[in-house]
């Protein structure tokens, strides 16, 4: 079932949206040559602590996953898609790093990802997160009142296309609020004028995830979470959770 939010309730999900907002920038600063991911974990859960936020990925466990999630942020590096693991690995010069992060704050929920390089970038990898923003972009600004969700799938893909980039056809944004993962699902990919028609009130998480291979298969880890492309190309993956309303989308994760 879709939930449409009242203005209290969007109000009170821009407050966890600006907690996931600063946990990602605490990771991103601790992102230097050398440091564990899991030192990336460490800084985000400091911030969550101490905003009295809960994190909604810590002991996730959805149907496909053999263990719950055992971290605060996933942590997706050069050619990991979403849903890497923060472990023991050291950021090495030139790596591409996805952070994705949520928040729980008084019974609403935020949630967030942002892809950047370590050290010295590569032009490629530049162009790809690029391609990933604008793919996000596009997204949100077909999040208006009287579009459809394949209006949103659409406008990602036009750009994924453009960018001659693959996206893991699976996967996608979600509807959001009291729940990390509410109705709808919103996919990547789409067709215009087609799906759950977009009203006031109706907060959605956007995700393009993008492949620099152009393919749009993927490969699941060991572990059961991670996913990889199939070719070994990078992958970047940036989000925002965002509310529909009269005046046009309304981004509910920026600081």
């Amino acid at each position: 079932m879709v939930e449409i939010k009242t203005d209290t309730a969007l109000e009170a999900m821009r407050e966890a949206g600006r907690v996931v907002a600063h946990a990602l920038a605490a990771a991103r600063a601790a992102a230097s040559v050398g440091a564990r991911l899991r030192e990336l974990d460490e800084a985000a859960r400091t911030v969550l602590t101490e905003a009295g936020a809960r994190s909604p990925f810590l002991g996730y466990r959805p149907a496909f996953a053999p263990i719950p999630f055992p971290a605060v942020i996933c942590a997706s590096v050069n050619d990991a898609v979403v849903h890497g693991i923060p472990g023991d690995y050291r950021l090495r010069d030139g790596d591409l790093v996805s952070i994705d992060c949520g928040a729980e704050l008084d019974g609403w929920t935020g949630d967030a990802a942002i892809s950047f390089t370590v050290g010295t970038p590569r032009p490629a990898d530049l162009e790809l997160i690029a391609a990933t923003r604008q793919a996000l972009d596009a997204g949100i600004a077909a999040a208006t009142v009287g579009n459809r969700i394949g209006d949103i799938a659409h406008a990602i893909s036009t750009v994924a296309r453009r960018a001659a980039c693959g996206m893991p056809a699976d996967f996608g944004g979600h509807g959001i609020g009291r729940r990390m993962h509410e109705d709808p699902h919103v996919p990547n990919h789409g067709r215009p004028g087609r799906g759950f028609p977009l009203r006031h009130g109706l907060a959605l998480a956007i995700e393009p995830m993008l492949m620099a291979g152009g393919r749009n298969e993927y490969r699941t880890d060991p572990d059961g979470w991670t996913l990889r492309t199939i070719d070994g190309s990078r992958a970047a993956h940036i989000e925002h959770t965002i509310a529909v309303t009269e005046d046009g989308p309304r981004i509910l994760t920026l600081p």
